[in-house]
Protein backbone atom coordinates (compact mmCIF):
# COMPACT_ATOMS: atom_id res chain seq x y z
CA UNK A 1 0.00 0.00 0.00
CA UNK A 2 2.66 2.61 0.79
CA UNK A 3 4.48 1.69 -2.72
CA UNK A 4 0.95 2.67 -3.93
CA UNK A 5 0.75 5.55 -2.45
CA UNK A 6 4.17 6.84 -2.83
CA UNK A 7 3.28 6.32 -6.97
CA UNK A 8 -0.14 8.42 -6.64
CA UNK A 9 1.89 11.17 -4.30
CA UNK A 10 4.69 11.39 -7.32
CA UNK A 11 1.87 11.49 -10.03
CA UNK A 12 0.19 14.25 -7.78
CA UNK A 13 3.30 16.25 -7.57
CA UNK A 14 3.65 15.80 -11.69
CA UNK A 15 0.37 16.90 -12.54
CA UNK A 16 0.57 20.16 -10.19
CA UNK A 17 4.15 21.20 -11.14
CA UNK A 18 2.96 20.95 -14.52
CA UNK A 19 0.20 22.91 -14.28
CA UNK A 20 2.02 25.93 -12.36
CA UNK A 21 4.66 25.85 -14.90
CA UNK A 22 8.11 25.64 -15.08
CA UNK A 23 9.67 28.90 -16.12
CA UNK A 24 13.07 29.43 -17.24
CA UNK A 25 13.33 25.33 -17.03
CA UNK A 26 13.38 22.15 -18.73
CA UNK A 27 10.29 20.01 -18.00
CA UNK A 28 10.44 17.75 -15.37
CA UNK A 29 9.11 16.41 -11.44
CA UNK A 30 10.21 16.00 -8.15
CA UNK A 31 9.19 14.10 -5.66
CA UNK A 32 11.01 15.19 -2.56
CA UNK A 33 11.66 19.01 -0.90
CA UNK A 34 14.51 20.67 -2.06
CA UNK A 35 15.90 24.38 0.02
CA UNK A 36 18.64 26.57 -0.85
CA UNK A 37 19.95 29.65 0.83
CA UNK A 38 21.63 30.70 4.33
CA UNK A 39 24.46 29.18 5.53
CA UNK A 40 23.25 30.16 9.22
CA UNK A 41 19.91 28.64 8.79
CA UNK A 42 21.27 25.50 7.10
CA UNK A 43 22.24 23.57 10.23
CA UNK A 44 18.41 24.03 11.26
CA UNK A 45 16.76 23.12 8.24
CA UNK A 46 19.17 20.38 8.36
CA UNK A 47 18.24 19.08 11.88
CA UNK A 48 14.50 19.89 10.59
CA UNK A 49 14.61 17.66 7.43
CA UNK A 50 16.37 15.08 9.49
CA UNK A 51 13.82 15.08 11.81
CA UNK A 52 11.04 14.94 8.74
CA UNK A 53 12.81 11.87 7.16
CA UNK A 54 12.41 10.06 10.55
CA UNK A 55 8.68 10.81 10.92
CA UNK A 56 7.70 10.69 7.24
CA UNK A 57 9.37 7.47 5.76
CA UNK A 58 6.58 8.07 2.98
CA UNK A 59 8.30 11.23 1.35
CA UNK A 60 11.33 11.34 0.43
CA UNK A 61 14.67 12.85 1.82
CA UNK A 62 14.83 16.64 1.61
CA UNK A 63 17.50 18.09 0.02
CA UNK A 64 19.00 21.31 2.23
CA UNK A 65 21.79 23.52 0.15
CA UNK A 66 24.08 26.15 1.71
CA UNK A 67 24.05 28.78 -1.19
CA UNK A 68 24.38 32.11 0.93
CA UNK A 69 21.35 33.88 1.52
CA UNK A 70 21.18 36.27 -1.68
CA UNK A 71 22.26 33.08 -4.36
CA UNK A 72 19.17 31.06 -2.16
CA UNK A 73 16.78 33.63 -2.88
CA UNK A 74 17.98 34.56 -6.26
CA UNK A 75 17.52 30.89 -7.25
CA UNK A 76 13.94 30.71 -5.41
CA UNK A 77 12.37 33.85 -7.18
CA UNK A 78 13.87 32.59 -10.71
CA UNK A 79 10.55 30.69 -11.46
CA UNK A 80 7.89 27.91 -10.79
CA UNK A 81 8.50 24.65 -11.53
CA UNK A 82 10.49 21.47 -10.31
CA UNK A 83 13.55 22.81 -11.50
CA UNK A 84 13.32 25.42 -9.21
CA UNK A 85 13.49 25.74 -5.03
CA UNK A 86 10.38 24.99 -3.03
CA UNK A 87 12.09 27.28 -0.24
CA UNK A 88 14.62 29.66 0.12
CA UNK A 89 16.20 29.62 4.21
CA UNK A 90 17.53 33.34 4.79
CA UNK A 91 19.27 35.71 7.73
CA UNK A 92 17.97 38.36 6.76
CA UNK A 93 14.75 39.65 5.07
CA UNK A 94 13.83 39.42 1.56
CA UNK A 95 14.72 42.50 -0.49
CA UNK A 96 12.45 45.10 -2.50
CA UNK A 97 14.63 43.96 -5.41
CA UNK A 98 14.15 40.28 -4.37
CA UNK A 99 10.44 40.28 -4.46
CA UNK A 100 10.15 42.37 -7.35
CA UNK A 101 12.09 39.79 -9.07
CA UNK A 102 10.05 37.08 -7.75
CA UNK A 103 7.06 38.84 -8.83
CA UNK A 104 8.23 38.98 -12.36
CA UNK A 105 9.03 35.65 -12.53
CA UNK A 106 5.65 33.76 -11.34
CA UNK A 107 6.37 33.43 -8.01
CA UNK A 108 4.10 35.46 -6.89
CA UNK A 109 2.72 33.73 -3.48
CA UNK A 110 5.38 33.42 -0.95
CA UNK A 111 4.83 32.67 2.32
CA UNK A 112 7.20 34.22 4.64
CA UNK A 113 8.03 32.46 7.97
CA UNK A 114 10.01 33.89 10.60
CA UNK A 115 11.66 30.81 12.53
CA UNK A 116 13.82 32.03 15.03
CA UNK A 117 16.29 34.88 15.82
CA UNK A 118 20.18 34.57 15.40
CA UNK A 119 22.96 36.52 16.54
CA UNK A 120 25.96 38.10 14.36
CA UNK A 121 28.48 36.83 16.84
CA UNK A 122 32.21 38.38 17.11
CA UNK A 123 34.58 35.64 18.16
CA UNK A 124 37.81 34.27 19.00
CA UNK A 125 39.78 31.04 19.87
CA UNK A 126 39.34 30.18 23.45
CA UNK A 127 42.30 31.95 25.42
CA UNK A 128 42.91 33.82 22.39
CA UNK A 129 42.54 38.60 21.74
CA UNK A 130 39.66 39.23 23.95
CA UNK A 131 37.70 42.85 23.70
CA UNK A 132 34.66 44.58 24.27
CA UNK A 133 33.87 46.19 20.81
CA UNK A 134 31.58 48.64 19.58
CA UNK A 135 30.13 49.17 16.45
CA UNK A 136 32.38 52.21 15.82
CA UNK A 137 35.54 49.93 16.92
CA UNK A 138 34.31 47.69 14.23
CA UNK A 139 33.80 49.80 11.54
CA UNK A 140 37.36 52.03 11.79
CA UNK A 141 38.86 48.45 12.04
CA UNK A 142 37.60 46.73 8.78
CA UNK A 143 35.94 49.61 6.68
CA UNK A 144 37.42 50.43 3.22
CA UNK A 145 37.20 54.00 4.07
CA UNK A 146 36.08 54.39 7.40
CA UNK A 147 34.19 57.95 7.97
CA UNK A 148 35.42 58.54 4.53
CA UNK A 149 39.00 58.67 5.32
CA UNK A 150 41.77 56.39 3.97
CA UNK A 151 42.10 53.39 6.06
CA UNK A 152 44.85 52.98 8.17
CA UNK A 153 44.77 50.84 10.96
CA UNK A 154 46.69 48.06 10.73
CA UNK A 155 46.28 46.83 14.86
CA UNK A 156 43.63 46.81 17.02
CA UNK A 157 45.42 49.35 19.26
CA UNK A 158 45.55 51.76 16.19
CA UNK A 159 41.70 51.74 16.25
CA UNK A 160 41.77 52.21 20.67
CA UNK A 161 44.47 52.58 22.44
CA UNK A 162 43.04 50.65 24.92
CA UNK A 163 42.90 47.34 22.40
CA UNK A 164 45.51 44.78 22.48
CA UNK A 165 48.56 45.76 20.32
CA UNK A 166 47.85 43.11 17.66
CA UNK A 167 47.56 43.06 13.93
CA UNK A 168 43.97 43.18 12.56
CA UNK A 169 42.74 39.76 11.14
CA UNK A 170 39.04 39.40 10.65
CA UNK A 171 37.58 36.04 9.31
CA UNK A 172 34.21 37.15 8.21
CA UNK A 173 31.60 36.20 5.88
CA UNK A 174 31.35 37.13 1.77
CA UNK A 175 28.72 39.38 -0.37
CA UNK A 176 26.02 36.78 -0.94
CA UNK A 177 25.58 35.79 2.89
CA UNK A 178 23.01 37.31 4.85
CA UNK A 179 25.37 37.53 7.97
CA UNK A 180 27.19 39.99 5.82
CA UNK A 181 24.24 42.05 5.24
CA UNK A 182 22.84 41.80 8.64
CA UNK A 183 26.72 42.91 9.83
CA UNK A 184 26.31 46.07 7.23
CA UNK A 185 22.70 46.95 9.33
CA UNK A 186 23.70 46.15 12.27
CA UNK A 187 26.65 47.15 13.05
CA UNK A 188 28.72 48.94 9.99
CA UNK A 189 25.62 50.97 9.49
CA UNK A 190 25.18 51.65 13.39
CA UNK A 191 28.76 53.51 13.65
CA UNK A 192 27.85 55.57 10.26
CA UNK A 193 24.21 56.35 12.37
CA UNK A 194 26.05 58.09 15.16
CA UNK A 195 28.43 60.18 12.92
CA UNK A 196 26.98 63.94 12.04
CA UNK A 197 28.96 63.51 9.05
CA UNK A 198 28.11 60.17 7.20
CA UNK A 199 24.54 61.34 8.56
CA UNK A 200 24.98 64.39 5.61
CA UNK A 201 26.79 62.76 3.72
CA UNK A 202 22.94 60.23 3.01
CA UNK A 203 21.37 63.23 2.67
CA UNK A 204 23.56 64.42 -0.09
CA UNK A 205 24.62 61.17 -1.76
CA UNK A 206 23.10 57.97 -1.06
CA UNK A 207 25.39 56.01 -2.89
CA UNK A 208 28.36 57.02 -1.61
CA UNK A 209 26.67 56.77 2.04
CA UNK A 210 26.04 53.57 1.34
CA UNK A 211 30.11 52.28 -0.16
CA UNK A 212 31.44 54.40 2.65
CA UNK A 213 29.32 52.98 5.44
CA UNK A 214 29.11 49.38 4.24
CA UNK A 215 32.33 48.48 1.95
CA UNK A 216 34.99 46.57 4.32
CA UNK A 217 38.65 46.50 3.70
CA UNK A 218 40.30 44.41 0.84
CA UNK A 219 43.69 44.22 2.11
CA UNK A 220 44.06 41.33 3.46
CA UNK A 221 43.01 42.26 7.19
CA UNK A 222 39.45 40.97 6.66
CA UNK A 223 39.40 38.02 4.86
CA UNK A 224 36.25 36.45 3.13
CA UNK A 225 36.07 32.80 4.04
CA UNK A 226 32.84 31.94 1.61
CA UNK A 227 29.65 30.09 2.87
CA UNK A 228 31.16 27.98 5.39
CA UNK A 229 31.05 28.74 8.79
CA UNK A 230 32.28 25.90 10.60
CA UNK A 231 35.88 27.39 8.12
CA UNK A 232 35.47 30.44 10.04
CA UNK A 233 35.93 28.77 13.03
CA UNK A 234 38.60 26.60 11.84
CA UNK A 235 40.62 29.75 10.87
CA UNK A 236 40.15 31.82 14.40
CA UNK A 237 40.62 28.27 16.31
CA UNK A 238 44.33 28.06 14.47
CA UNK A 239 45.29 32.10 15.40
CA UNK A 240 44.65 33.24 18.45
CA UNK A 241 44.95 36.24 17.32
CA UNK A 242 42.52 36.00 14.86
CA UNK A 243 39.02 37.52 15.18
CA UNK A 244 35.65 35.54 13.33
CA UNK A 245 32.05 36.86 12.56
CA UNK A 246 29.49 33.98 12.22
CA UNK A 247 25.92 32.82 13.12
CA UNK A 248 25.41 32.46 16.93
CA UNK A 249 24.88 28.73 16.69
CA UNK A 250 28.38 28.44 15.57
CA UNK A 251 29.54 29.96 18.95
CA UNK A 252 27.24 27.56 20.56
CA UNK A 253 28.49 24.59 18.70
CA UNK A 254 31.89 25.16 18.99
CA UNK A 255 31.93 26.65 22.87
CA UNK A 256 34.89 24.34 23.57
CA UNK A 257 36.70 25.97 20.87
CA UNK A 258 35.88 29.52 20.64
CA UNK A 259 34.59 32.20 22.81
CA UNK A 260 32.11 35.50 22.54
CA UNK A 261 33.82 38.83 22.32
CA UNK A 262 31.28 41.54 23.90
CA UNK A 263 29.41 44.17 21.86
CA UNK A 264 29.00 47.32 23.59
CA UNK A 265 29.55 45.42 26.87
CA UNK A 266 26.80 42.87 25.98
CA UNK A 267 27.59 39.22 25.35
CA UNK A 268 26.02 37.06 22.67
CA UNK A 269 24.20 34.65 24.57
CA UNK A 270 21.12 33.12 24.13
CA UNK A 271 19.12 35.52 26.84
CA UNK A 272 20.69 38.61 25.29
CA UNK A 273 19.89 37.66 21.62
CA UNK A 274 16.02 36.77 22.68
CA UNK A 275 15.76 40.16 24.52
CA UNK A 276 17.47 42.05 22.03
CA UNK A 277 20.10 43.12 24.51
CA UNK A 278 22.76 42.44 21.99
CA UNK A 279 23.24 44.46 19.49
CA UNK A 280 24.10 41.99 16.48
CA UNK A 281 20.46 40.03 16.87
CA UNK A 282 18.28 39.45 14.00
CA UNK A 283 15.46 37.45 13.29
CA UNK A 284 15.97 34.01 10.30
CA UNK A 285 13.11 33.72 8.04
CA UNK A 286 12.13 30.90 5.66
CA UNK A 287 10.44 31.21 2.41
CA UNK A 288 7.92 29.23 0.68
CA UNK A 289 6.22 29.16 -3.06
CA UNK A 290 2.43 28.73 -2.23
CA UNK A 291 2.56 26.76 -5.75
CA UNK A 292 4.85 24.10 -4.54
CA UNK A 293 3.01 23.17 -1.17
CA UNK A 294 0.03 20.65 -2.71
CA UNK A 295 2.93 19.89 -5.72
CA UNK A 296 5.61 18.73 -3.67
CA UNK A 297 5.11 15.59 -1.42
CA UNK A 298 5.85 16.50 2.04
CA UNK A 299 6.54 20.10 1.68
CA UNK A 300 3.58 20.76 4.10
CA UNK A 301 4.50 18.25 6.47
CA UNK A 302 8.11 19.73 6.50
CA UNK A 303 7.08 23.34 7.42
CA UNK A 304 4.75 21.00 10.33
CA UNK A 305 8.22 20.03 11.30
CA UNK A 306 9.79 23.13 12.04
CA UNK A 307 7.15 24.02 14.43
CA UNK A 308 7.30 21.11 16.45
CA UNK A 309 11.06 22.14 16.59
CA UNK A 310 11.13 25.87 17.09
CA UNK A 311 10.30 25.95 20.38
CA UNK A 312 12.09 27.72 23.54
CA UNK A 313 14.52 24.52 24.79
CA UNK A 314 13.22 22.68 21.83
CA UNK A 315 15.82 20.39 19.57
CA UNK A 316 16.35 23.55 17.55
CA UNK A 317 17.63 25.40 20.78
CA UNK A 318 19.73 22.63 21.13
CA UNK A 319 22.00 23.79 18.10
CA UNK A 320 21.81 27.12 18.97
CA UNK A 321 18.77 28.70 17.65
CA UNK A 322 16.80 31.79 19.60
CA UNK A 323 13.37 30.92 19.92
CA UNK A 324 11.23 34.06 18.82
CA UNK A 325 8.86 35.88 21.25
CA UNK A 326 5.84 33.41 22.29
CA UNK A 327 3.47 36.22 19.76
CA UNK A 328 5.57 35.86 16.84
CA UNK A 329 5.74 32.26 17.22
CA UNK A 330 1.99 32.08 17.77
CA UNK A 331 1.80 34.14 14.52
CA UNK A 332 4.33 31.94 12.55
CA UNK A 333 2.62 28.91 13.49
CA UNK A 334 -0.58 29.95 12.08
CA UNK A 335 1.00 30.71 9.01
CA UNK A 336 2.84 27.39 8.54
CA UNK A 337 -0.28 25.92 9.59
CA UNK A 338 -3.17 27.67 7.35
CA UNK A 339 -0.76 28.07 4.25
CA UNK A 340 -1.76 31.41 3.68
CA UNK A 341 0.89 33.53 1.38
CA UNK A 342 1.21 36.81 3.34
CA UNK A 343 4.26 38.13 1.78
CA UNK A 344 3.46 42.10 0.23
CA UNK A 345 6.21 44.63 -0.79
CA UNK A 346 4.78 46.91 1.97
CA UNK A 347 5.65 44.38 4.59
CA UNK A 348 9.39 44.39 3.24
CA UNK A 349 9.42 48.36 3.54
CA UNK A 350 8.07 48.53 7.29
Amino acid sequence: MKMIKNIALVATASLALAACGDTGSSSGTRDSIRAVGSSTVYPFAKLVAENFARNHPEFGSPLIESTGTGGGVALFCSGVGPSTPDMANASRRMKDSEFDTCQENGVTDIIELQVGLDGIAFASAQGGIDMNLTPDIVYRAIAANPYGKEQTNETWSDVDPSLPDLPILVYGPPSTSGTRDALKELVLEAACKENAEMEALKESDEDAYDRTCTEVRSDGKYVDQGEQDNLIVQKIQGNPNAVGIFGYSYLEENADKVQGLSMNGVEPTYENIASFAYPGARPLYVYVKKAHVDAIPGLAEYLEQWTTMWDKGGPLASIGLVATPEDERALNLQKATQLTPTLTKGDLTK
